[in-house]
């Protein structure tokens, strides 16, 4: 037997795509006659095309997305990636992982070496070098997204559910995407201050994406973004480096012993 469905679920079903102009729902972007003969299909509601961007090359897109056009966003989001269908916990699981990646990349570039270790156990630098930015990424961004998701309730009095957290979320992971200009960070050397400017576009990025998923406004988007990365980097550079010192100091406190009551210890402590 066929499950009922809703009114307003019937409806979001059919108008999965979205206007790029004023956001309405939209039955078809496009009519197909032939390959390559389409014909782009105006809204109801703003009787303008509803995106112009399908004719228009991926670079095009690129550039509109750098400079933070809101028609670029609602394209990517709604109409490329689809945020309404509700199918995306593949792609959301994708993101997160890629997300986390480069955000590993990033804090592995900000790590200082005034860390002052005993050369003999380079196996052991390794281990607490990996679980430190194991560490920061985990609580790092936990504060991050926690912050954006308060910040969305309270601050902006918007209703929250499963569903509408996870587009959230999946808005902010998509428009973080000027992060991977740190694969480039990787191979050649930049200065410190290209780490600054990508966190500032990576930040606007977001504010623009929460601002599109949303439809809320602008200073109040932008005021939860930067919340939620001054929080990420209070906890990344404050109170994680207080509990690594505080973790080195009974480190030197411990008598000499061998390298394996070393590893030992350190599981135990990290």
């Amino acid at each position: 037997m066929r499950p009922k469905t809703t009114e307003n679920e019937e409806k979001k079903a059919v108008e999965e795509r979205r206007c790029v102009n004023c956001g309405k729902g939209i039955k078809t972007l496009f009519v197909q006659y032939s390959p390559g003969n389409i014909r782009l299909m105006k809204c109801e509601n703003c009787k303008a095309v509803a995106d112009p961007y399908i004719e228009c090359e991926f670079m095009i897109i690129l550039i509109d997305l750098i400079l933070h056009k809101t028609k670029a966003y609602q394209h990517l989001l709604f109409n490329m990636l689809n945020l309404d269908a509700g199918d995306t916990k593949g792609l959301f699981l994708k993101s997160s992982f890629v997300y986390f990646l480069l955000d590993a990349c990033r804090i592995s570039l900000i790590s200082n070496s005034r860390d002052d270790w005993d050369s003999s156990g380079s196996l052991l630098v390794s281990i607490w070098t990996c679980g430190k930015v194991l560490m920061d990424v985990l609580l790092g961004n936990f504060i991050f997204i926690s912050v954006i998701v308060l910040g969305t309730r309270f601050l902006l009095d918007l209703s929250l559910d499963i569903t509408r957290c996870k587009e959230i979320m999946l808005a902010i992971l998509i428009s973080s995407y000027f992060k991977l200009f740190l694969i480039a960070m990787m191979v050649w050397e930049f200065p410190s201050s290209v780490l600054f400017i990508i966190d500032i576009f990576v930040l606007s990025s977001n504010a623009v994406a929460l601002r599109v998923v949303t439809e809320l406004p602008t200073a109040g988007c932008l005021a939860v973004c930067f919340g939620a990365h001054a929080a990420k980097l209070f906890t990344d550079r404050w109170l994680l480096h207080l509990l690594s010192d505080c973790l080195q100091f009974f480190w030197r406190m411990m008598p000499p012993c061998t390298n394996f009551s070393h590893f030992f210890v350190t599981f135990l402590i990290f």
